[in-house]
């Protein structure tokens, strides 16, 4: 065969694989009647509660596939606008379970084990934790499964004390481990910075203060949670699935933390989660993410993030989903406002597959 024949051959099986690529690519992930559906359900309770802006990801447990992409914000007037920007990076009330994952990861305790939140008041150094029902006397002794179902600072406070002592380092350690915060990047979605911690103080990281880090970021680890411990990336466009991590904890780590996922649905404040269609598990979280400008707390512009996240069906996991948004004064509640915003996405998909 003559040299320019072959030449010939070779960039045209050159040009073909790269045309072939580039069609692969742009095949897009997002199921349009459900992101249209998903924008409905966000925008109507952001209205319902005139929070000032939200953001829900719907994705495939074992492939990363982004079903639904949805950010909106409130513009000049009442009404919400699609938001191309949902990287929005800022501390999270969803932590307690990555927390409870990384001490069950020692060895040093256990689900059933108790701790003594008090009246759910609790010094913490300089300044003083607080429990969200403190006003009406805490939880007192209760499990660590029970304290994530509480949501309790307290219980996730004394959990990283028994676990890690005087040894925060070890924390920190299992979190990177863990690729918490992963991935830095996703082909398709712009401005995506790598998670950042801005103090290294571990009581207040591990209810999720002092770090910076995105709603997608965060579903990427509950996504692992829910597959049984594989961290894969997101993805926009279909492609083959790219493992961050094969193994972000042992199993039985990873079995304890989905039941207590599930038992906070049952028998916690994720409650208003909860579908009459399918099982469900998950964590609601509430942080305040900004206070007044001359610093003080619980006015009418301190700002406050409102999240829910996780899974479904229990049995056979498809999706998860996280629900993340943004209000300016109380009341604000991660179960009842984000939760409610999951359970009517997980029946909107069970609807439409029906």
């Amino acid at each position: 065969m003559k040299p320019t024949i072959l030449l010939l051959i070779i960039l045209y099986s050159l040009s073909a694989c790269q045309s072939k690529q580039q069609v692969t690519e742009s095949i897009s992930t997002i199921d349009s009647t459900l992101q249209a559906n998903v924008t409905s359900v966000l925008e109507s309770k952001l209205s319902e509660i005139n929070a000032q802006s939200g953001q829900v990801i719907v994705m495939e447990v074992q492939s990363g596939q982004i079903k639904a992409l949805v950010g909106l914000t409130k513009k000049d007037s009442a009404d919400y606008q699609p938001c191309e920007n949902v990287c929005v990076q800022q501390p999270t009330g969803l932590m307690h379970p990555v927390s409870l994952l990384a001490a069950l990861e020692t060895g040093k305790v256990k689900l059933e084990d108790k701790v003594d939140t008090g009246n759910g008041i609790y010094p913490v150094g300089n300044e003083t934790m607080k429990d969200h029902n403190w006003h009406r006397g805490g939880y007192g002794e209760i499990t660590l499964q029970r304290g994530i179902a509480c949501s309790s600072n307290i219980a996730t406070t004394k959990t990283m004390e028994m676990a890690f002592g005087d040894n925060p380092q070890a924390y920190f350690d299992l979190l990177a481990k863990m690729d918490y915060g992963k991935p830095d990047s996703i082909t398709g979605i712009a401005n995506l910075q790598p998670y950042s911690i801005t103090e290294t103080d571990m009581i207040w990281l591990s209810i999720g203060y002092n770090q910076f880090i995105s709603p997608i970021q965060v579903l990427t680890f509950y996504n692992a949670i829910t597959n049984d411990g594989k961290m894969v990336q997101p993805q926009l466009y279909k492609d083959s699935v790219v493992v961050i991590n094969p193994q972000i904890a042992s199993k039985a780590s990873i079995d304890s933390l989905k039941q207590a996922l599930a038992f906070n649905i049952t028998d916690g404040l994720g409650q208003p989660a909860k579908s009459e269609k399918v099982t469900v598990a998950g964590k609601q979280g509430t942080c305040q993410v900004s206070t007044n400008e001359d610093g003080t707390e619980n006015k009418s512009d301190t700002e406050y993030a409102v999240e829910f996240c996780d899974y479904f069906p229990v049995e056979n996991p498809q999706y998860s989903i996280i629900v993340s948004i943004n209000k300016k004064g109380l009341p604000v509640s991660g179960g009842l406002m984000a939760g409610d915003v999951f359970r009517q996405i997980v029946d909107n998909i069970i609807s439409y597959e029906e």
